[in-house]
């Protein structure tokens, strides 16, 4: 990607992020840390990569996407919505009684989600259906899916690696989102899941290890995913838990707790002024 694509795609992360905090501070509950280290990856997907619009949601030759770990919806609806699939003003509506926009992806009632998601490890394995029907079926449609590092503890996860592997799966691409922390502190204190991506080796995926909030670095590995043949894919990002907000960066406690007035005020300070810098490298690249 070239610089201008690489700072259309910031501009979106920034958007992303600032509707994950509007959204669960909303909200007053949900999950703003893991939603924010994964805004970068689901830029890249939905703005870049995958092959998806409103226009053809129903599509039987678009790309799928699950996010195993649904408890971040927040991100997927940030990026769904500023995709066209429904109103961005809708995101304030999160985990209301009477919204559509649950708490966890619902594919019932959510626009553009493939997948109803939440119980951990479940959405992987979906992933390996959607892949082997796609290739059952023929069809040219490549599936990804988010997962956190926590959720790699699951069994069930490693249950769909070997099928996927066993199966050759080269349609599919795992994304692992290692940010080391869950709601109760480091993985590696909880349940060490590490190292996963010699996890995903030894299960026979081919493995790519990425920072994941490098765009340029996101892209590329998509691509090479794209090129590769007779197994599935695995990408290990590592990220930063609360990405992009100073006080919940790297802070298991913001796992699953809303911010407050005072704390979304500045969180989204915090953000608009990245977003400002941002139109300002525009503007000043277009004068150059």
């Amino acid at each position: 990607m070239n610089g201008k694509e690489i700072l259309r795609l910031k501009k979106i992360a920034a958007r992303i992020r600032r509707d994950i905090i509007v959204s669960v501070s909303c909200a007053k509950s949900g999950h703003p840390g893991g939603s924010l280290s994964i805004a970068d990856l689901v830029t890249v997907l939905y703005f870049k990569d995958m092959n998806v619009s409103p226009e053809r949601k129903n599509d039987p030759d678009r790309d799928r996407f699950v996010l195993s770990k649904g408890h971040c919806a927040p991100a997927l609806y940030a990026a769904l919505a500023i995709k066209g699939f429904f109103p961005e003003e809708d995101l304030k509506t999160l985990r209301k009684v009477d919204s559509y926009l649950e708490g966890h992806p619902s594919a019932r009632t959510v626009p553009g989600v493939d997948v109803s998601t939440g119980s951990l490890g479940q959405g992987i394995s979906n992933a390996v259906g959607l892949a082997l029907a796609g290739k059952l079926d023929k069809k040219d449609y490549r599936v990804y899916t988010i997962l956190g590092d926590g959720e790699c503890e699951e069994g069930e996860v490693w249950e769909a690696a070997m099928s996927a592997a066993h199966y050759k799966l080269d349609n599919l691409c795992a994304i692992v989102d290692v940010n080391g922390l869950q709601i109760d502190g480091p993985t590696e204190d909880v349940m060490n899941p590490n190292p996963i991506g010699d996890k995903f080796k030894a299960f026979g995926w081919h493995v790519i290890g990425i920072d994941g909030h490098d765009l340029g670095g996101i892209d590329r590995a998509f691509s090479e995913a794209r090129k590769v043949k007779g197994r599935p894919t695995a990408i290990i990002a590592r990220t930063v838990k609360g990405k992009g907000v100073s006080f919940m960066e790297n802070k298991a406690s913001w796992h699953g707790v809303a911010p407050d007035a005072e704390q979304t005020e500045q969180a989204l300070k915090e953000i608009d002024k990245l977003a400002a810098d941002l139109e300002k490298g525009s503007a000043d690249g277009e004068e150059a």
